[in-house]
């Protein structure tokens, strides 16, 4: 599985979005290696509003009915568990600052076991750490070079 971050969705689902054209690549190896993309509800609330503020409500449907059909899974945060992890790592990340996405896409990964992800967000992701030492193998800046 691959994580996928807001800006990978909005770039694949946005033509005139800057990395439109590395998502689309990103997208083709993820469909032709049959590998599966996972998010969470976080990153899907994120997705969304992105959507609908720069391309309208038919791309913003477009996404929902991706999930509707199963293009992506979701995993789902619990309070218990992952709570003061959020704080945790939300605090660490303070001078980013990090959100509530990005923070549910580290506990992603840590639940996963790996940091492959598909974000824009290089910066970020270049400096995060799963399990506090991990770093992520952003795949989109591997298809871009």
């Amino acid at each position: 599985m691959v994580i996928a971050d807001t800006g990978f969705f909005v770039a694949l689902l946005n033509p005139n979005d800057d990395w439109h054209t590395i998502a689309k690549q990103c997208h083709q190896q993820i469909v032709k290696t049959s590998d599966e993309y996972i998010t969470t509800c976080a990153v899907m609330t994120e997705t969304t509003h992105l959507l609908r503020g720069r391309e309208g409500f038919r791309v913003q449907q477009d996404f929902l009915a991706g999930f509707k059909m199963g293009m992506f899974k979701v995993f789902e945060l619990q309070g218990e568990t992952h709570g003061t992890r959020l704080q945790e790592l939300i605090y660490k990340y303070k001078d980013l600052p990090m959100d509530l996405a990005d923070a549910s896409l580290v506990i992603l990964a840590e639940h996963l076991g790996h940091g492959r992800i598909l974000s824009t967000d290089v910066r970020d992701f270049g400096v995060y750490r799963w399990k506090n030492t991990y770093p992520f193998e952003n795949l989109m800046i591997f298809q871009s070079t």
